[in-house]
């Protein structure tokens, strides 16, 4: 397996959450009072899982890899990817500011966490369509074998000396518990993924 099929394997468990969070925004419209505990966990996992786990290993192993290889940062697709990145990070950092008050009923707080689920549901969504059908392509026929087995070997560095057992699971239950409380189909085929699939606390 490619260090890139292990991303984009993780991008199914992150889409299902992301069909959670669109679920838990329109609930709160409907019922004008946001499911605090709910949002809670979804933030919890886009922090931990989706960036610290999944942007991180792209940050630190698989852009620079890229290039090395000739790719430019600057107008590049790297520098493309880790804006959005930093995008996200704003409007889970709203989301995350609006839930205790949203959870209470405040409705200033409630119209902005719904309207930073549904900017970085889109905003994701569209990020992940870019790395898996052009970004991880690109990479993948630039990289040598060598290439490969060394960027797979730094993903299981990463796992073995930054993370620990048992987190990667973690992250998986809290997405499937996720799932299971608002209707949304679990992303089975990457849950199989346990050798380079860890992710951060």
């Amino acid at each position: 397996m490619n260090p890139t099929e292990i991303l984009s394997d993780e991008h199914r468990v992150i889409e299902q959450v992301l069909q959670c969070l669109a679920r838990i925004a329109q609930q709160a419209e409907s019922q004008r009072k946001l499911d605090g505990e709910a949002a809670e966990k979804a933030v919890v996992f886009f922090r931990h899982f989706a960036d610290e786990c999944h942007h991180g290993k792209e940050e630190a192993h698989l852009f620079p890899a890229m290039e090395a290889k000739g790719f430019p940062r600057a107008c590049g697709p790297t520098g493309v990817m880790i804006a959005e990145h930093e995008l996200g990070r704003c409007h889970v950092r709203a989301m995350k500011e609006n839930i205790g008050p949203a959870a209470q009923g405040d409705r200033a707080a409630l119209e902005a966490f719904v309207e930073h689920a549904r900017a970085y549901g889109d905003l994701l969504s569209n990020h992940i369509q870019k790395e898996d059908h052009c970004l991880f392509p690109m990479a993948d026929q630039a990289f040598t074998e060598e290439d490969q087995r060394k960027l797979l070997l730094a993903f299981q560095r990463v796992e073995t000396e930054e993370i620990g057992a048992g987190v990667h699971e973690k992250y998986l239950a809290l997405a499937d518990e996720l799932a299971d409380r608002f209707g949304v189909p679990r992303a089975s085929a990457a849950h199989g993924v346990h050798s380079c699939g860890r992710c951060c606390h």
